[in-house]
């Protein structure tokens, strides 16, 4: 016990409670469990935890920071009575200490002994929600005690229902919220990009702007939006939330225009992107991340190394970011030897070990190059960190290309052990097969896959029109003007055929005769959303396209004839990369 009685005259001096006590909460640190315990067994043979509240509410609160588990919840729950209770300050200050479930077990205790906690209380056990049956619980307590005016609290709210993936909910209560400031308004915006709900998130950049309340978007907001856009692909939008930066003083800001980089890289407006880089005065490890990033995903390979070397040389130190930025350029280029090369710069000269997104990097790049075989001996044998499902995802798009049955078998059973399997996965796998005319084991796919229920996701392009995205899937008949689309898609296969376009027919999946594929891909929805554009942009206008799936090489082929044809400059990002069609030509050169 000579630790315990020490311990004991350091923090208890016998004739001063309140001075033992404020010399126990002066202890910043957490006590080792050991030393813990035994202090513990002092106070009680002592009788100080019952004597002194204020030395109690100490030691608890000491406790919760030195043993946040459930052996620290028992120690408490087991030793806290009325007599020995804390106070809402200290109680507040435990709860912060305990996870998700410990804390709403202690506040419940607390409750049964009389303490109700405060609006802080609530706010605090929010912080850490990540349950939507506890969001729920904590939304009915702050019903109940009439804690929904608390601006703080509604806000934590929120944001639990945000991280729960529960938009609506976060939406009703800010809808309920008698004052609504600017942090609530960035709540929201980030509960539906977090929850993919990009068109609402943008609506309401234009309700905070337009609507009578004095709370106007900050940079934080513009930060939000622009991902928001970035995500979406949506440059009209991205354009005007950049402009309204400027105008109120947020253009300056590094955090914003590392973000307006990126939006129009990713919206496949290069130019304005490099603008807006060679403009930015202190340019950090961030922006020329972005910038090299952004090169690399248009095709620009060896731009990005040109930015890379420059980087180097202004002094800017690279980080595991930047080299996949520089990795992913020369994979997209087919700069194989350049690619290992930087590789080994990251690992010799700045050693740095690399992570699973390079070694995918360098996966890509020799499954691009046809190295496929050396590829999969270098993710089972050589790989420094076990290969994740993206790793075998990129081996597997590597297959479809070059046509490697075999090889693209072994890599679907990776993923089967790692239980990481997509609908994507087999969708790669029958093209596989459909390229070599492998009928019979593309109707085995199909049979496991109803069988495993695996939905795949329907392909959707998007175009924006004056702010205002238009969606469209194959065979699309949802669009107001779809008879005026599907006419003027009609007359584009007319010229492109005279042009010498020839439906890719084993683009299509089934086991069809060349009529009938061709009919079942002359409406895909990139094809639709092209012939959309034509009809409301002008000619001096690029058509923008987003994809959420990778292009098949029948819209590659059209959009190639299509860029020639008519004389349109057509960008296409899609799930991988982005697409510069000009004058027949693709960024690409035909490999993606």
């Amino acid at each position: 016990m000579a630790l315990a009685s020490h311990l004991s005259q350091a923090l208890f001096p016998a004739a001063s409670p309140s001075a033992a006590a404020g010399a126990l909460l002066a202890s910043t640190s957490p006590l080792p469990v050991r030393h813990l315990l035994q202090l513990h067994a002092h106070l009680l043979r002592t009788g100080v935890l019952l004597l002194s509240p204020t030395a109690a509410s100490a030691f608890f609160s000491v406790a919760a920071s030195s043993l946040p588990s459930l052996r620290a919840l028992a120690v408490l729950q087991h030793h806290l009575t009325a007599a020995s209770l804390p106070s809402t300050f200290c109680c507040n200050s435990i709860l912060r200490c305990l996870s998700e479930s410990d804390a709403l077990s202690f506040l419940r205790r607390m409750r049964t002994l009389g303490r109700r906690g405060n609006a802080f209380s609530l706010a605090i056990l929010l912080k850490p929600c990540r349950t939507l049956s506890h969001a729920r619980q904590l939304h009915a307590n702050v019903v109940i005690e009439g804690h929904l005016r608390d601006s703080l609290l509604a806000t934590s709210l929120m944001r639990s229902y945000a991280i729960c993936g529960v938009g609506d909910c976060a939406r009703k209560v800010f809808d309920e919220m008698v004052m609504k400031d600017t942090v609530a308004w960035n709540v929201l915006i980030t509960c539906y990009a977090r929850n993919k709900r990009t068109k609402d998130t943008l609506w309401l950049f234009d309700e905070m702007r337009r609507g009578e309340s004095e709370v106007k978007p900050d940079e934080v907001t513009c930060i939000l939006l622009l991902q928001a856009c970035t995500s979406l692909g949506a440059l009209d939008f991205g354009e005007q939330i950049w402009e309204y930066a400027v105008e109120h003083g947020y253009g300056c800001e590094l955090k914003v225009r590392n973000s307006v980089i990126t939006m129009y890289t990713r919206c496949g407006c290069v130019e304005k992107a490099y603008q807006v880089f060679c403009h930015t005065p202190q340019k950090s490890v961030v922006t020329w991340s972005a910038m090299i990033m952004g090169l690399a995903a248009n095709g620009f390979g060896e731009d990005a190394i040109s930015a890379f070397e420059e980087m180097s040389r202004s002094g800017v130190v690279p980080d595991g970011q930047t080299f996949t930025g520089v990795l992913s350029a020369c994979s997209h280029s087919g700069l194989v030897d350049e690619g290992f090369r930087f590789f080994d710069m990251m690992r010799y000269e700045y050693k740095m070990m690399p992570n699973v997104r390079h070694y995918g990097c360098i996966v890509d790049l020799m499954g691009r190059a046809g190295l496929l075989d050396e590829a999969y001996e270098l993710v089972v044998k050589e790989m420094k960190v076990a290969p994740d499902a993206t790793i075998w995802r990129t081996l597997l798009g590597a297959c479809r290309i070059h046509g490697h049955v075999d090889l693209g078998e072994k890599v679907i059973s990776h993923l089967i052990e790692l239980k990481a399997q997509q609908a994507g996965d087999y969708v790669l796998l029958l093209n596989t097969y459909a390229a070599a005319g492998d009928w019979e084991k593309v109707a085995e796919v199909r049979k496991l896959m109803r069988e495993n229920e695996i939905q795949t996701t329907p392909g959707c392009t998007t175009v924006e029109l004056n702010g205002e995205l238009h969606e469209f899937i194959a065979d699309d008949a949802s669009h107001p003007r779809k008879a005026e689309i599907y006419g003027k898609l009609d007359e584009i296969n007319r010229h492109l055929r005279i042009a010498g376009y020839v439906p890719h027919v084993s683009s299509d999946l089934h086991d069809l005769d060349s009529e009938g594929k061709e009919c079942a891909l002359t409406y895909h929805s990139e094809k639709l959303a092209i012939a959309f554009a034509l009809l409301v942009m002008p000619q001096r206008r690029p058509i923008r396209l987003a994809k959420n799936l990778r292009v098949c090489v029948d819209c590659h082929n059209f959009t190639k004839v299509f860029s020639g044809v008519y004389n349109r400059l057509v960008i296409v990002r899609d799930r991988t990369r982005f697409h510069h069609f000009n004058g027949g030509q693709c960024s690409c050169n035909d490999y993606w």
